[in-house]
């Protein structure tokens, strides 16, 4: 699933259509993870001005409607021209002068939805704040975590307590601080907290400067792959040994979700009440 990086990546990709306007709009599949509106055509006519990121979603901002769009679990923006043949997954196109805009997504798990009261509230209100921002700090994250015993890792993961810090991150992060993935949160002491919250914007800005990771088929809309990927220490390397201290690393399933770590570096602490 595309996570916070290549969500950004995907938005600066996308900065080249800013001021351009909407020339036609295509649906050739509407079912996605919700449907896409069937009045979508009242794009035609208006400029795109702006493009935001909140979590996972892309704002874009067109002179009278603002779209909120999700990549879901395999979803893609590509610019391309309109001669370019069009692929089986491709099911929403917006037509510009010269260019089009296409979404990709053949597991149909993303969205195309107009930002209005409804999807605010159901979609955006309830987020925690963005990591990168001076509202993700350890002592808000001491005060969320305080009594949840859930491991770190589903914490960290858990949208309404931080947005964005996916499965790849938070793996990283916490080998990097060895910290077990399946330490209970509220044993973390506002020490460690400074350090996580140190790493995680640490791992978030270096793969978004490396343009994400590219581990199945993601690219951003100019068909570039990400290259975050070739420096990850632990997620995806179950069985291979350890950088550090050469033990093979283990895998164990937390939140549904593969959960690589060291059990010489990250050792699970037993925290006296």
């Amino acid at each position: 699933m595309p996570e916070l990086p290549e969500v950004e990546t995907t938005k600066t990709s996308l900065l080249p259509l800013i001021g351009q306007t909407v020339q036609n709009v295509h649906v050739h599949n509407a079912s996605l993870r919700w449907a896409i509106p069937e009045d979508v055509t009242r794009l035609v006519g208006q400029t795109l001005n702006a493009l935001t990121r909140r979590s996972k979603y892309i704002l874009a901002e067109f002179s009278q409607d603002t779209m909120l769009w999700h990549l879901g679990m395999s979803g893609s923006f590509r610019i391309c021209e309109p001669s370019e043949p069009l692929k089986k997954h491709d099911h929403f196109i917006l037509g510009f002068s010269e260019l089009e805009l296409r979404y990709h997504d053949p597991r149909r798990f993303g969205c195309i939805l107009w930002l209005n009261e409804t999807t605010q509230t159901k979609l955006l209100d309830t987020l925690g704040p963005e990591p990168l921002t001076d509202a993700f700090n350890a002592e808000y994250l001491q005060q969320k975590l305080k009594n949840k015993k859930v491991a770190v890792k589903v914490a960290l993961m858990d949208n309404h307590v931080v947005v964005g810090v996916g499965n790849i991150y938070a793996t990283e992060s916490l080998f990097n601080l060895g910290i077990h993935p399946a330490q209970p949160a509220c044993d973390l002491d506002l020490s460690i907290l400074k350090k996580l919250v140190i790493e995680i914007k640490r791992i978030l800005k270096q793969a978004i400067e490396l343009g994400g990771s590219t581990l199945r088929d993601y690219t951003n809309a100019n068909g570039e792959n990400g290259y975050f990927q070739q420096t990850l220490l632990a997620y995806g390397r179950a069985g291979e040994m350890c950088i550090n201290c050469e033990t093979p690393l283990e895998n164990l399933k937390l939140g549904q979700r593969a959960s690589v770590f060291c059990p010489q570096c990250q050792p699970l602490k037993k925290v006296t009440p």
